[in-house]
């Protein structure tokens, strides 16, 4: 419970006088003010708070409706200090550099601006336009401009809302926007970026509308707005009266300027934030009310699916029909150009009308192409190093990394409604606003003539960047002349959806005398299909990609990829094999090979130098926060404790996105074919915990991530088809695969929020695959190892 100024005011404050009466008419007025924000210590007039030096500029609706509708402007002006604060950061790690007995690295591009900040930079323009309704029904409605896909972020915005709001969270309703085109850059879910980039503009609306509260309530008793405080929805008066949100939402919406402060709590005033709590969607998820795209019952919506090519990107060569169109059920059949589309009253009745198409197909762009093939254009791909290792020791690694498919729990389904003028779709849309002007390019229409409703995902890890079925939804319905319910197959998923590239990683690291002295990693890839808006986003962040001659996957790959250590001259290198097969970003983009890799090297330079790994790390660690993730969980997890034959202890260590996050395993490989991840204990650091619960299950999805793709999930290419088709034969962790005992550190909370979503799968993939090769006494080089 809060006083209804947060600011000291010397002496009590004088009644509010009311602002003249507002127009009838329900126009939305924008009134403009400027807010100076306070400091930890509450004393007014200046600019510190944990997130760096900024200003706030509220823009405010005034609304002739039982409603209060606030908007937060984090104004264009704030991009400077965005950058400075990077800067800080940088010369802060090099501030906390280990010991002076280490050689000092150069710091990466991303110590100094990192992909997050640059999508930040992006959106600045329309962070105003994040909107925040308080209801006659005293419903607190976050409309959020992001896709929840089972990240719990609904939850963490609704957190922000109710601790800056003082509102019960349960009053607090976080709905997804549809595509909403006048965001531009800003409605794009990924690069662990969400709350990075909401965690200001969604505090300053809260903060804006409690202000304006507040004052409505003040005018409502005549009586000082700094005698009133907040707490459960409601304004309290010292006298015992109480008005509720809901009561007072239309007086707030005619206040103009608040008679009391409308900065974000201090620090020192949360109350929720960085306490665990649970999903607010929890109970609807498992009673079966969150509705995904195939709940949707949409009139006349008819059960859909696709025949598909047997090879990648092949195309229809013959196709007879008739038999399929005589079965039961069976609504239309239609081409399309990935395929033939069957319509039918149930989705059953339209599988089985699927397989009774008699078709035939033109091998696709790669089908003379298998995964040994590949890895040797990959291998073929990398420039040569630059450095000799002429008179120094040196180590030498090579690395290869399968494709690897998203997978996500619920298979993709779109619906679309499709008519002369008009598109209508749902689905779950990480990048709604690229599929908004794709498929309106694809129909002929006007952007503004579709409409795209961001629907929940069941799981993404990516894979929700892309659009592919709701574009052949629209296809489908516009060919048909009615309303289709699209559900891809999980086969159709893991045959012809997206994959993370596979990948070849050569590096060779040199030293003498105890120092690291040169490090250099040479990646190649099958090239990342990044068409999902971001090059858009980094332009508007000022990245002139043509100026600086880069491909967008090189500014990706800089702005993403760093070696944290200090190892003299480190250099860093991507080349891509331009081959035409589905690819997309998969959780953690490059660093989840690229930053295995090194990991996989740091152990084997210890050995080499014949210095244990943890030590090694920590003497060579640049960031003070890094050796405190380091040091914790090799303290937890007891690192260096005897272990008996075929068993052993694996560390990995990342930082991405404003966090750093160390995992400590225990593998049991008495049996190398069937290796079991037995115990994990992991720290991390992520600035600003909003939910700690929420954190725990990102950690620990990132785990499961770790152990699938190194010890046995995996995609193999056979003559331009993908192998796997299910679960069955793609070998993602089962239960008895994840570990029996599972330890979570989050150290204390600091600043802002860092990024969580992806940052434990470079760590806890090196960790399983440094403990299996100390278990086995090999040196993997091929991962899945179990492949």
């Amino acid at each position: 419970m809060l006083n209804g100024i947060r600011d000291p005011a010397p002496g009590p404050a004088p009644p509010c006088p009311p602002d003249p009466p507002p127009s009838s008419a329900r126009r939305a007025l924008p009134i403009s003010t400027s807010i100076a924000r306070s400091d930890d210590t509450g004393h007014p007039g200046t600019a510190r708070d944990d997130a760096g030096t900024r200003r706030r500029r509220f823009l405010t609706y005034l609304l002739a409706a039982p409603t209060l509708t606030v908007g937060a402007r984090l104004g264009l002006d704030a991009a400077a200090p965005a950058t400075a604060r990077a800067a800080v950061r940088a010369a802060a790690a090099a501030q906390d550099a280990a010991a002076p007995s280490q050689l000092i690295g150069l710091p990466g591009i991303p110590d100094i601006l990192d992909l997050g900040d640059a999508l930040i930079v992006a959106g600045l323009p329309t962070s105003h336009l994040l909107v925040l309704e308080l209801t006659a029904a005293g419903r607190a409605v976050l409309h959020l401009p992001r896709l929840e896909v089972g990240q719990g972020l609904t939850t963490a915005i609704a957190m922000l809302v109710a601790e800056e709001l003082d509102a019960r969270i349960g009053d607090v309703d976080v709905p997804l926007s549809d595509g909403r085109p006048e965001l531009l850059f800003n409605q794009l879910t990924g690069a662990s970026n969400s709350v990075r980039s909401l965690y200001d503009p969604v505090r300053a609306a809260a903060a804006a509308a409690r202000a304006r509260l507040v004052t409505a309530a003040a005018r409502r008793w005549n009586v000082p707005a700094d005698t009133l405080r907040t707490a459960d929805s409601a304004v309290l008066a010292p006298d015992g009266r109480r008005a509720g949100y809901g009561d007072l939402a239309a007086e707030a919406a005619a206040v103009a300027l608040p008679a009391v402060s409308s900065s974000p709590k201090s620090a020192d005033q949360l109350r929720l934030v960085g306490r665990p709590t649970g999903r607010i969607d929890a109970r609807d998820i498992v009673t079966g009310r969150a509705k995904y795209a195939g709940d949707l019952a949409i009139p006349g919506a008819v059960p859909t699916v696709v025949a598909r090519p047997t090879t990648i990107n092949g195309t229809l060569r013959t196709l007879d029909a008739s038999a399929a169109r005589a079965m039961p059920g069976v609504l239309g059949v239609v081409r399309i150009p990935s395929g033939v589309a069957v319509l039918a009253e149930t989705f059953d009745q339209a599988l089985k009308a699927r397989d009774a198409l008699r078709t035939s197909w033109n091998p696709g762009p790669v089908a003379n192409l298998s995964t040994s093939d590949i890895r040797g254009q990959l291998r073929a791909a990398h420039a040569p190093f630059l450095i000799p290792p002429l008179l120094t020791q040196y180590v030498d690694g090579e690395f290869d990394f399968a494709f690897v498919n998203h997978a996500p729990m619920e298979v993709l389904t779109a619906v679309a409604d499709v008519r002369p003028n008009r598109a209508e779709l749902w689905f779950a849309a990480q990048a709604p606003i690229v599929a908004q002007q794709a498929i309106a390019a694809e129909l002929g229409l006007p952007q503004n003539a579709v409409t795209v409703h961001v629907v929940r995902g069941g799981g993404s890890f990516g894979r929700r960047l892309f659009f592919d079925a709701a574009l052949e939804a629209a296809q489908i319905s516009k060919a048909a002349g009615r309303p289709v319910k699209l559900m891809w197959t999980r086969n159709d998923d893991m045959r012809h959806g997206r994959m993370r590239p596979a990948s070849h990683h050569r590096i060779r690291a040199t030293y003498a005398l105890g120092q690291v002295l040169s490090y250099e990693h040479r990646a190649a890839t099958v090239k990342t299909d990044f068409r999902h808006g971001l090059g858009e986003m980094l332009t508007a962040a000022g990245f002139n990609l043509s100026l600086a001659g880069l491909s967008l996957a090189q500014v990706f790959f800089l702005l993403s990829e760093k070696n944290p250590y200090n190892v003299g001259i480190p250099t860093q290198l991507l080349a891509e094999v331009p081959l035409d097969m589905h690819t997309g970003s998969w959780r953690s983009v490059y660093s989840g090979t690229v930053r295995v890799a090194d990991e996989i090297m740091m152990d084997e330079l210890a050995r080499r130098m014949g210095q244990d790994a943890v030590a090694f790390r920590r003497a060579r660690l640049r960031s003070a926060a890094g050796r405190a993730v380091l040091d914790t969980v090799a303290k937890a997890g007891d690192w260096g404790r005897p272990m008996p034959p075929g068993h052993a202890q694996g560390i990995g260590y990342h930082d991405e996105n404003s966090g750093c996050a160390a995992y400590l395993v225990e593998l049991d490989a008495t049996d190398p074919a069937d290796p079991r991840v037995t115990k994990a204990v992991i720290a991390a650091d992520v600035g600003r915990v909003i939910n700690p619960r929420g954190l725990e299950a990102q950690l620990t999805g990132a785990l499961i991530d770790g152990i699938s793709v190194i010890l046995q999930a995996g995609n193999h290419i056979d003559n331009g088809a993908v192998r796997e088709g299910s679960y069955a034969d793609f070998r993602y962790a089962r239960q008895r695969h994840t570990p029996p005992a599972v330890e979570i550190h989050l150290m204390p909370p600091s600043g802002a929020p860092g990024g969580a979503g992806e940052l434990g799968v470079p760590a806890a993939s090196a960790a399983v695959a440094n403990a299996y090769a100390r278990a086995t006494g090999t040196s993997p080089r091929s991962f899945p190892i179990n492949f």
